[in-house]
């Protein structure tokens, strides 16, 4: 089902610099203003106003049967989200952190999916569930960790992850206001990273991906945390005279890889890059359809920059475990000696 248009949105006027925090929060505000039916719910979220404050201010001004403050229970939120959805409501779940979701994994895979196909269309399914994800904090086990490629698998899902302010204030909406349950994966080291949003501007689709930093050398192709990791490297590379052309993936599930094809088609080199393993994984359900659909196009391997297969390290090894600026422009110099 694709996400409808957003109605009109209560929204600030006027162009402001804020961060991806700041703009999922009015993100998040502008949807509870917008429909009655949307509920936030989620560990801490109400007075404390979530771990990452996130959710600030929105219980004081929408109350308590609107921000619900949950249990530490994963599987309770989610369950209760798909009561909720099935009576007409739009909950909007939040997990703390990336690492805890798995409590919460048998709701989402063996309920949330299904129900809408489970009743031949009859119920809908309207969960959106909130997952700061991936490393560079410093912080303990369970608190850096990129589920995102389990969730992508899962047919009923739809994954999407934001990069910037910009869209994660629209995304948020827009999933909201989709009739399917969409896992929104949010990078947490990049909360306090800001640019300019206008609550005005027209949002693009939210299952689409698109070109951040057009180039003719290689293509890159990331999403959520690493597409500033790669705009970094794009910066770097373009002192040496290549330019690459830099592509933000955006959704996980379903997948907009017309982007991408047009793009290798062009530079005849792709380099995807994410923080999570390598093995089975969304790159490399993408490098296997680009060489399906631009085989003859490609003039060097479709060559990745991921996370390591082994679990998440402790806090002071995330630094050599984490692909970085140096590790993607090895690769992509890899690319341009074929």
């Amino acid at each position: 089902m694709v996400a409808p248009a957003l109605k009109s949105p209560v929204a600030p006027v006027g162009t402001q610099t804020v961060t991806i925090a700041k703009a999922l929060n009015m993100g998040l505000r502008a949807s509870l203003e917008r429909d009655p039916k949307v509920l936030v719910m989620g560990e801490d979220v109400g007075k404390l106003g979530g771990v990452f404050r996130i959710t600030d201010g929105l219980q004081k001004d929408f109350g308590e049967h609107r921000v619900l403050d949950t249990p530490l229970a994963e599987s309770g939120i989610i369950g209760t989200a798909i009561g909720l959805a099935i009576r007409g409501f739009r909950p909007v779940c939040e997990i703390q952190f990336d690492g805890f979701i798995f409590p919460g994994f048998d709701q989402l895979v063996s309920q949330l999916a299904k129900l809408h196909f489970r009743s031949q269309g009859k119920l809908k399914m309207p969960v959106v569930v909130r997952v700061p994800f991936g490393g560079g904090i410093g912080a303990v086990e369970h608190h850096s960790e990129s589920p995102e490629s389990l969730f992508a698998h899962v047919g009923g899902l739809k994954v999407v992850s934001c990069s910037n302010p910009v869209d994660a204030y629209w995304m948020l909406q827009q999933a909201i206001e989709c009739d399917d349950p969409v896992l929104f994966f949010e990078p947490k080291r990049r909360y306090y990273e800001k640019s300019e949003l206008d609550p005005t501007a027209p949002p693009i689709p939210l299952f689409s991906s698109r070109v951040v930093r057009v180039g003719s050398a290689v293509t890159v192709a990331a999403y959520g945390p690493m597409v500033r990791t790669c705009l970094d490297a794009a910066t770097a590379a373009a002192e040496d005279g290549q330019e690459l052309e830099v592509i933000d993936l955006r959704t996980l599930s379903p997948l907009d890889l017309d982007p991408v094809f047009d793009s290798v088609r062009r530079t005849g080199r792709l380099v995807l890059v994410s923080e999570a393993p390598a093995e089975a994984s969304i790159t490399s359900e993408i490098a296997s359809r680009v060489q399906q659909e631009c085989f003859y196009s490609l003039e060097a391997p479709v060559l990745r920059v991921t996370g390591f297969d082994t679990p998440y390290p402790p806090s002071k090894l995330e630094d050599s475990y984490l692909p970085d600026l140096d590790r993607v422009l090895d690769v992509v110099d890899r690319s341009l000696a074929y």
